[in-house]
């Protein structure tokens, strides 16, 4: 598979560098994307070397600007579920990954933009950075995930005011919604997500992951969160990572985590 629309950076030896490069498109997502997203994310699942992934876009102007509605036309009803049932799965994947997916949002992230920075577990924006889902306007609604994340992180009001209205947000009204949890200058989103990743990955990567899994039970309606959560407590507790965090401690000294 050529890496034509996803270069891929290694930063650190822990982390990796995601960016959509297709520029002359503002970074839509086309089945390209896709496949190389999912690749990636299938390749490292529960890959430990792996403590952290950024997605950004390639440019100043767009983080994703949306979908590529050039390969819209020829879709009927069931071709369109298709669609938008892999790009969920795809998405769920980011989100269900084991280590901490950051989306460093540098420019516009609409439609498909907007729910590929959804998915991931953190958003930093850079100030001039611009949200919405703008699929009314095209007598669409949201494919991949965006109805139903939107209500999650900002609630139902105003998800359903950008929802109806298709009208974009700053990066600050984005951060004053709790939709991004960091405005940078432009440029420095990577900067500010590689800081991030950096403290996470001090930390239990067993326990890491079992928190992510624990943030994604509470919006899954299939699942006991509560349950998981005793449950998941048992098994960390038991882990040798745990036993060498509470070795550390007590010996002031900074824990060695195996991911065991």
């Amino acid at each position: 598979m050529s890496q034509l629309t996803l270069k891929t950076e290694r930063l650190e030896g822990s982390f990796v560098l995601l960016t959509i490069n297709r520029p002359e498109s503002l970074n839509a997502l086309n089945r390209d994307v896709f496949d190389e997203l999912e690749a990636f994310f299938r390749a490292h699942h529960l890959d430990y070397a792996v403590k952290g992934v950024i997605i950004t876009g390639e440019g100043s102007k767009a983080f994703v600007a949306g979908a590529d509605i050039k390969e819209f036309s020829a879709l009927d009803a069931a071709g369109g579920a298709v669609l938008s049932k892999r790009g969920q799965d795809i998405f769920f994947m980011i989100e269900r990954f084991h280590a901490p997916v950051i989306a460093a949002v540098n420019g516009f992230a609409l439609g498909g933009g907007c729910e590929l920075a959804m998915s991931c577990h953190i958003r930093v924006a850079g100030s001039h950075a611009r949200f919405g889902q703008p699929e009314v306007n095209l007598g669409l609604v949201p494919g991949y995930g965006g109805s139903q994340r939107l209500i999650q992180l900002i609630g139902k009001g105003k998800a359903t005011e950008m929802l109806l209205t298709a009208d974009m947000i700053t990066a600050e009204e984005a951060l004053g919604l709790g939709l991004v949890t960091h405005v940078t200058e432009p440029g420095q989103e990577v900067s500010k997500a590689l800081d991030i990743l950096r403290k996470i990955a001090t930390k239990g990567p067993l326990a890491v992951n079992q928190c992510i899994q624990l943030i994604n039970a509470y919006f899954d309606k299939q699942m006991d969160g509560f349950e998981k959560e005793y449950t998941d407590f048992g098994l960390t507790i038991g882990s040798e990572d745990s036993k060498e965090g509470a070795a550390a401690f007590v010996e002031k000294r900074k824990p060695v985590f195996k991911a065991k």
